[in-house]
């Protein structure tokens, strides 16, 4: 049967698609995520000659022990086999051995990424995760911040990989990204480490990759993996306390006179609140509301006004206030910068 070219035109343009998705895990830009996905091949190659044996096996069957009515034993059941020892021994044998052979690769896969030496340049953050937004602490660096990972590129010269201690405040979440490393669970109580190595400079997105609630499909991350110079700037910068513009001061004292401060903190002020995510530098992130919602006035007076808006479930209430109080408080957090 001849291939229809809008067929394999379609066929191309979906798997294009799919490996240039920013969340491919075909496209891997870290040590982890290398091993994750050469393991994936091997996986693929193994099942789809299976899938090619078995299927061919069956389609021969089918035309060679097709009815036939002009036979002369059409009429007449085929002969039966029962009791072929080399039949049963290969179907016991054969899986047996691929199944060990999947078993030791992936052992050493996880071996090699979960007790890979820690380099002593290497960066700690703290993931903690909330629902709905992700806490990020560098406890070596004194910076708590929210929803968007910074980390330093890894030259595979002079490795600087992230390690990454997790847990989580409330329910189980995932953490994964899945071109720097394939996934792990965030659980209460519970500590576990992962890390990465992005090869490149640039933007990597992620998704909880574990159902936390009635925001999981918005709950999204965002790593940015900078160069060492963009990177310290960006330290030097997340090391100040917030800045106090004189065109905010009326915005900030109705922030400070509402319940914002029990949630939020802005350092620097006696905005002090852990329950929800650290604003000291809210304005200079590109996303807000766990990366669901780009960051601009408007949508922040949005979101401030009506969380559900943008996050329908979201453990944020409305905070009711009157529209003159609502641009003061807009007004200042887009000088959080």
């Amino acid at each position: 049967m001849p291939i229809h070219p809008v067929s394999s035109g379609l066929a191309f343009a979906v798997t294009s698609d799919f490996l240039q998705s920013p969340t491919t895990t075909f496209a891997p830009a870290g040590t982890p995520a290398h091993s994750v996905v050469g393991l994936s091949w091997l996986v693929y190659g193994i099942t789809g000659g299976i899938f090619l044996v078995v299927g061919g096996l069956l389609v021969y069957a089918l035309l060679r022990f097709r009815h036939r009515p002009s036979s002369p034993n059409a009429d007449q059941e085929p002969a039966q086999v029962y009791g072929s020892n080399q039949i049963e021994l290969s179907w016991t044998v054969i899986p047996i051995l691929i199944t060990v052979m999947l078993f030791l690769a992936t052992t050493r896969v996880i071996f090699s990424t979960e007790h890979a030496g820690k380099s002593p340049e290497a960066l700690d953050v703290t993931v903690i995760g909330h629902q709905f937004w992700w806490e990020y602490r560098y406890p070596k660096l004194g910076i708590v911040t929210a929803n968007e990972l910074h980390v330093p590129v890894s030259d595979p010269k002079h490795p600087t990989p992230t390690y990454l201690t997790m847990s989580s405040a409330d329910t189980d979440h995932s953490f994964w990204i899945p071109r720097l490393a394939g996934k792990m669970d965030l659980i209460p109580n519970k500590v576990n480490t992962m890390w990465i190595d992005p090869e490149v400079a640039g933007l990597y997105l992620g998704q909880c990759a574990q159902y936390c609630g009635t925001q999981h499909a918005k709950m999204l991350l965002r790593v940015y993996a900078d160069t060492p110079e963009q990177f310290a700037a960006w330290v030097a910068h997340q090391q100040q306390t917030a800045s106090q513009s004189p065109d905010a001061v009326e915005g900030k004292a109705v922030f400070e006179h509402n319940a914002c401060i029990s949630c939020h903190t802005v350092a620097g002020t006696v905005a002090n609140g852990r329950f929800g995510p650290d604003l000291t530098h809210l304005a200079s992130r590109d996303t807000f509301a766990s990366g669901a919602v780009p960051l601009t006035r408007e949508n922040l007076r949005t979101f401030v006004d009506d969380p559900s808006h943008f996050k329908p479930g979201v453990l944020m209430p409305p905070m009711h206030l009157n529209q003159h109080d609502l641009d003061l408080v807009t007004s200042y957090l887009v000088t959080l910068k």
